[in-house]
């Protein structure tokens, strides 16, 4: 099986490779179809823009596609940044440029109302006909800075207290045991396993 995957996000890419290998898949990106493609983003959910990538990415190959969409959800803030995480602090803004929005907002919060989860959605489109979503979640809180160099988004930042180390701090074999991601990816593997069987 062929599978394409609905992201430039070289992160993303690492984690999703990381975690389906092994599966008898040949995985690729957009970049081995069209470079510098802007996929379009304008659902009001997590669910609707991962949807809404896998189909674009489906009519562009013609092949089996896996969009992901992903954010963080802040409960002081009301779950925002939610599905505007990756354009919190602007349009273009950079991970740093929104960890510091974030910061800045957190600022003075005490600890114990600086709960929040990161929320995952993968979107599996097989055919015209066939399209299925996975979510993963992972609960932690908000650091009150910046601590770690792994990983991108918002992981320098998000806090897990029962191991008293940010996402940035982990090692990607780490996160991908225990983050919303994988958590999501664990149940699409589980998925393709059965229909590499079929």
């Amino acid at each position: 099986m062929k599978l394409v995957l609905a992201t430039q996000n070289k992160g993303k890419i690492r984690e999703i490779k990381s975690i389906l290998s092994g599966l008898k898949i040949h995985i690729s990106n957009l970049a081995s179809f069209k470079k510098n493609i802007k996929l379009k983003e304008t659902g009001k959910t997590l669910e609707e823009n991962a949807l809404q990538k896998a189909e674009q990415v489906y009519r562009l190959t013609k092949l089996p596609s896996l969009a992901d969409d992903s954010g963080l959800e802040v409960v002081y803030l009301k779950g925002k940044p939610g599905v505007r995480s990756s354009r919190f602090a602007g349009e273009k803004a950079t991970y740093l440029d929104n960890n510091l929005k974030l910061l800045k907002l957190l600022k003075n919060v005490p600890y114990q109302k600086r709960k929040a989860q990161f929320r995952c959605v993968m979107a599996f489109k097989l055919n015209e006909n066939k399209v299925k979503t996975f979510e993963g979640k992972m609960t932690g809180c908000i650091a009150t800075e910046r601590k770690g160099n792994r990983g991108f988004g918002y992981d320098p930042v998000f806090y897990i207290p029962n191991l008293k180390k940010t996402f940035a701090q982990l090692s990607l074999r780490q996160k991908n045991k225990i983050s919303h991601r994988a958590k999501a990816l664990h149940k699409v593997k589980k998925y393709l396993q059965e229909l590499i069987k079929e």
